[in-house]
């Protein structure tokens, strides 16, 4: 197969930028009565042969594909062959992923994202079986997993260091980075973790360690924590001698405040512990009150741009005592919204697609549909 083939699969097999993340915004409009599940079935069925190997992940592949047909099957019988033959394929893929954590673990090796994280790990299968098998021994297996990854390794020096501590860089995956480091966002940081064990807790569904584990999580996102006249902030990562640059930057959903924000906010709800609550939120308030934090907000995008921060701001509101103190922000942020200019793709994660669905729910004034799952939000 060579590389252009290889590269097509990949993008027709894409949650975040490919035809599998734009049927998300088809779903969404057939289910609303404002579209056809004719072209719902079509765009799926040109997306080719799935492939299921190390790279598959929630955002990729098999995966991918049996995220976006849970979400179009919803509580009806449409896939529900091809469904439980990709359960039975995540299940296989889960069960594989997690020995290879496991061993890494048992030799001290430091972690990579592509074995933890959201978007490729085994946080963005964890979030996949929380709504496909919330019974079954696998969810609860990665969620034994994400206990494990937050209890500390040895360093180098034999100082302790997170578990989720990595030694590639955080822009360019394949490059070794001296010393590594410890990343904190949602995307490919330790807070989708802590945003997934809070989920599942939420459902009732623990195991061993659970709550230690949110902890663990809470107290080291507290030490890294940045409070000053323009709010709370958190870096993006550290390292052993420094941490990236703290100042305001974008209040984005993968790496800014507001994806911290709502992770911590779910973590709180479901440790009881009403003073992170207040203070995820209040962070999130800065964010929204901050012309220097907006102004570098400068795509309409989920992952960099507005449209996560509308989502964030909605799912937020959900759980606060004062919803309207979020929701009063949403004219405004829909104004922004408006004023970036549109996506130069089409995808999910990035393009256009994502950024109408942000969009939309924004201006129907309530989320609706669950289409954001795939982002750790709910």
């Amino acid at each position: 197969m060579t590389n252009a083939v290889k590269q097509d699969s990949a993008f027709r097999q894409s949650l975040a930028h490919g035809p599998l993340g734009i049927a998300l915004l088809h779903i969404e409009h057939a289910r609303q009565g404002n579209g056809s599940w004719q072209d719902v079935h079509r765009q799926l069925a040109a997306v080719g042969p799935l492939f299921d190997g190390d790279a598959a992940g929630l955002f990729l592949g098999a995966p991918a594909m049996t995220y976006v047909l849970h979400l179009a099957a919803a509580s009806s019988n449409l896939y529900v062959g091809a469904l439980n033959t990709l359960d039975r394929i995540v299940t296989t893929h889960t069960r594989r992923r997690l020995e290879a954590a496991r061993t890494r673990i048992d030799h001290g090796r430091p972690a990579s994202f592509a074995e933890y994280d959201l978007l490729r790990g085994l946080t963005g299968l964890g979030a996949l079986l929380l709504r496909r098998a919330p019974d079954g021994a696998e969810i609860k297996a990665v969620l034994e997993y994400l206990v494990r990854l937050t209890e500390p390794l040895p360093g180098p020096d034999g100082r302790p260091r997170p578990g989720w501590w990595v030694g590639h860089s955080p822009v360019d995956l394949g490059t070794p980075t001296p010393g590594g480091h410890a990343n904190a966002g949602l995307a490919h940081g330790i807070t989708g973790p802590l945003a997934l064990l809070a989920l599942a807790h939420l459902r009732g569904i623990t195991v061993p360690g659970h709550q230690e584990a949110m902890i663990r999580i809470c107290r080291w996102l507290d030490r890294i924590r940045v409070s000053d006249h323009r709010g709370t902030r958190w870096p993006r990562w550290i390292t052993d001698t420094t941490a990236s640059p703290v100042r305001p930057a974008a209040p984005s959903w993968c790496y800014g405040t507001p994806g911290l924000a709502r992770a911590q906010q779910l973590a709180a709800l479901a440790l009881g512990d009403t003073d992170r609550r207040l203070m995820a939120e209040r962070a999130l308030l800065h964010c929204l009150s901050d012309s220097l934090q907006l102004d570098h907000l400068t795509n309409r995008g989920l992952c960099h741009g507005v449209g996560g921060l509308l989502r964030v701001v909605q799912r937020v509101a959900m759980d606060a005592d004062e919803p309207h103190l979020f929701t009063d922000h949403l004219p405004q942020l829909t104004h922004r919204f408006l004023s970036v200019g549109p996506p130069t793709e089409s995808g999910f994660l990035e393009g256009a697609v994502g950024a109408d669905l942000a969009f939309e729910d924004a201006e129907a004034g309530t989320p609706m549909g669950g289409w954001d799952a795939c982002l750790l939000l709910i």
